[in-house]
């Protein structure tokens, strides 16, 4: 075990998530996680009651087939512990697909991860054989709607207020690249599908990267 001191502490992880992981739940991938600490050494916070929980908490759920370049996931300690090691002890532990990038110290008192994110920026490849002059034109009529009315899970919602930014970020012949920013929000949430489903994008195959995620609406 890594060595420290005596006193709590909150860290802030920022990661990769691709390969093998992509596909796993959300579930899964806190699994994951909890399997990588203890294999790293890291004296983790426990909740309390008859069935104690380890003390981490995602900043967004990423959905099952998405690759993700700068994830969020603040655990606790409870003897503090310097990030770099903390970093190196998870980086060592880390199964494929998971790569650690930082590991930043936060104030205890710091809001909940999911409550502080708002946005997440993607990036969605596309193929299709549409010409770029009529996906800009569908991007344009999408951005001017002032309603997009549809329905998840039987329920109806509002997509265009979850659309924060929208763009054409490369083309090739038969693939383009959309970023999108998208609300992130607790009960709020966009999702890159859905947008493709409204610009006609959705029969062909597509991949779909979250970039980062955003304490503001990008």
């Amino acid at each position: 075990m890594i060595e420290a001191t005596a006193k709590r502490q909150r860290l802030r992880i920022t990661y990769r998530i691709d390969g093998p992981l992509r596909y796993i739940s959300n579930l899964e991938q806190m699994r994951v996680w909890e399997r990588t600490i203890r294999r790293a050494g890291l004296p983790l916070s426990y909740s309390g009651g008859f069935n104690p929980r380890p003390r981490l908490q995602i900043g967004a759920a990423l959905p099952v087939g998405f690759a993700a370049d700068a994830e969020w996931m603040d655990i606790w300690l409870v003897e503090p512990t310097a990030p770099e090691a903390v970093r190196d002890a998870l980086a060592r532990a880390a199964p494929e697909g998971l790569e650690v990038v930082r590991v930043d110290e936060v104030d205890l008192g710091e809001p909940a991860l999911p409550r502080q994110v708002r946005a997440a920026e993607y990036e969605v490849v596309v193929e299709t054989e549409r010409s770029l002059e009529e996906i800009h034109r569908r991007i344009d009529g999408l951005l001017a709607a002032q309603s997009l009315p549809r329905q998840r899970r039987g329920r109806p919602y509002d997509l265009r207020p979850l659309i924060h930014r929208l763009w054409i970020q490369a083309e090739q012949p038969g693939t383009v690249v959309l970023g999108m920013v998208l609300a992130a929000r607790e009960g709020a949430t966009g999702r890159p599908e859905e947008v493709l489903d409204e610009l006609g994008l959705a029969e062909g195959f597509f991949r779909v990267r979250r970039r980062r995620l955003l304490t503001g609406e990008g």
